[in-house]
């Protein structure tokens, strides 16, 4: 099995360089990484230039001109641009800990898509951990709140334990999330039809589900700490519950605005 890391960005140059060290340090890295990015600024475009001059992984930057919040549009790049069996998708302002990519891995099932975890970091820690991203926050470590502490529990036989009942409490978001390639192009991929904030990500996990698609939790394992940054317009959410309603009303597997723009023929 080969597995892509496909990092979603856009403008935040000093976040994504935090990620990409991570990227450096795992365990087990991907085989192919891309980069999709938002129509950033030269300051984000030099952090991918010297990625891709020291990587010793096979990479790729795609873009699209920035036209708005258009994650999925982005993300359908990705999917068109990689040629691994399988995709893991973080957002550019998630630092891996080093058994990230081995941890997807070692869960990943024909027939299921994975929900992963993130831990937020507030914050005094988000700008503590840009300044020194190789020291990654242990679940004593101030500025994550209470709650999610557990999810820095690494522990591969539990993952394995809880991959199906770590689904009744753990959201769907596509910062921490993987499927086979071919279950994705099946469903069309992420559907280009919802612009602005949320949730493609669920929408997308109801059409793999009528697709007989299963779900699956990656819990105590593929830790991401999210670093922390204002929230964005929920300008579009009324008309995006909208359509995600509708797949889940009509079963649709297939959306009609997706990856297959981006395919090559």
């Amino acid at each position: 099995m080969r597995i892509a890391l496909a990092i979603t960005s856009y403008e935040r140059a000093e976040a994504l360089a935090a990620v990409l060290r991570s990227v450096d340090r795992q365990s087990r890295p991907p085989d192919e990484i891309i980069i999709a990015d938002d129509g950033s600024g030269d300051a984000t475009r030099s952090v991918m230039a010297g990625f891709m001059a020291r990587t010793r992984t096979a990479a790729r930057v795609v873009s699209q001109p920035h036209e708005g919040f258009r994650a999925a549009r982005l993300r359908n790049l990705a999917i068109a641009a990689a040629s691994a069996d399988y995709l893991v998708f973080i957002d550019g302002d998630m630092l891996l800990h080093p058994a990230f990519i081995d941890d997807h891995a070692t869960l990943a099932r024909p027939g299921f898509f994975t929900q992963g975890v993130r831990v937020n970091a507030d914050a005094a820690l988000s700008a503590r951990l840009l300044d020194a991203p190789d020291r990654l926050p242990g679940a004593l470590s101030p500025g994550m709140g209470i709650l999610r502490r557990a999810y820095l529990l690494h522990s591969p036989p539990l993952s394995a334990a809880m991959r199906r009942a770590a689904n009744a409490f753990v959201a769907v978001k596509s910062c921490n999330f993987a499927a086979w390639r071919q279950d994705l192009v099946r469903v069309n991929g992420f559907n280009e039809e919802m612009v602005g904030w949320g949730p493609e990500d669920k929408e997308l996990c109801a059409r793999l589900g009528h697709a007989g698609v299963r779900r699956q939790t990656l819990l105590f394992g593929g830790i991401a700490w999210h670093l922390h940054h204002p929230a964005a317009s929920r300008d579009a959410l009324p008309a995006n519950l909208a359509v995600l309603d509708a797949t889940r009303r009509q079963g649709t597997v297939r959306c009609a605005r997706g990856v297959d723009s981006h395919l090559r023929t």
